[in-house]
């Protein structure tokens, strides 16, 4: 458990000024007219800070469980670089699928669209999940540790990458055409994660490749739509809402 403390401060403090670095950038160069300003940041901030607080208290504790107890039937190959390797491949296509369900599913899209109801994306997009959402996907995630044997070290790394990719990928961040075409062969990039974003349903249920973009073309997920500085972000036919009101939604009756 110490061990998993020190390595996920050190996680925090990389996503922290990752974050920081992102939020700036992208209000210098950016794709899209930034819309809701700091108050829409505060919001998606304060949903991350209850979300940092239940990893501490839950989700932390339950991951060290899922790594002390999982199963040991790995072979001699599948350790070192090559079984990191191999441990995020398998970890990302979970996340894809893992994702995927959550609009597919109705109890987990309650969840998920708390997350899809931001009316604009920037950095502080990707950290904005509803405290119920992340208590599933840590529990799905000790199933998958405790199956796959997956050790500590492999665990840090992916969610380190997992947060990094996502802010990225959520962000207003402007690149060069050339490079952002050439990086969206491998990795999801703005141009990919903002047409998920994309406030028509068809394209909401696509692009659901988190870290590498293979998955989508593999699993046949991938939208043709492409990105525009205008097009309109959330969920269609609905508003963003209070903070108060985020946290209730999934409880509500529809």
């Amino acid at each position: 458990m110490d061990t998993m403390a020190l390595l996920l401060s050190y996680k925090g403090l990389v996503i922290l000024a990752v974050l920081a670095v992102l939020l700036v950038a992208e209000r210098l160069w950016p794709v899209a007219r930034t819309l809701g300003g700091l108050r829409r940041v505060g919001k998606n901030l304060s949903l991350a800070g209850l979300n940092a607080a239940l990893s501490w208290a839950v989700v932390v504790p339950l991951s060290a469980f899922a790594v002390s107890h999982a199963l040991d039937w790995r072979p001699m190959w599948w350790s070192g670089w090559p079984g990191l390797v191999l441990d995020l491949l398998l970890l990302d296509c979970w996340i894809y699928w893992w994702h995927r369900a959550n609009h597919v599913v109705p109890v987990l899209w309650r969840f998920h669209e708390v997350h899809h109801l931001d009316g604009f994306l920037d950095a502080s997009s990707a950290l904005r999940f509803h405290f119920g959402e992340v208590l599933l996907s840590a529990l799905v995630r000790v199933g998958v540790i405790l199956l796959l044997g997956v050790p500590l070290l492999s665990v840090v790394v992916f969610e380190t990458l997992l947060a990094l990719s996502a802010m990225f990928h959520h962000s207003n961040l402007r690149l060069p055409p050339r490079l952002e075409r050439a990086l969206s062969c491998v990795i999801v990039t703005p141009s990919i994660h903002w047409v998920h974003h994309h406030a028509i349903r068809r394209d909401t249920d696509s692009n659901y490749s988190a870290l590498l973009s293979l998955w989508d073309r593999l699993f046949v997920s991938r939208s043709a739509t492409r990105r525009s500085p205008d097009m309109p972000i959330g969920v269609e036919g609905l508003s963003d809402k209070g903070l108060a009101q985020l946290v209730a939604r999934p409880f509500e009756g529809r």
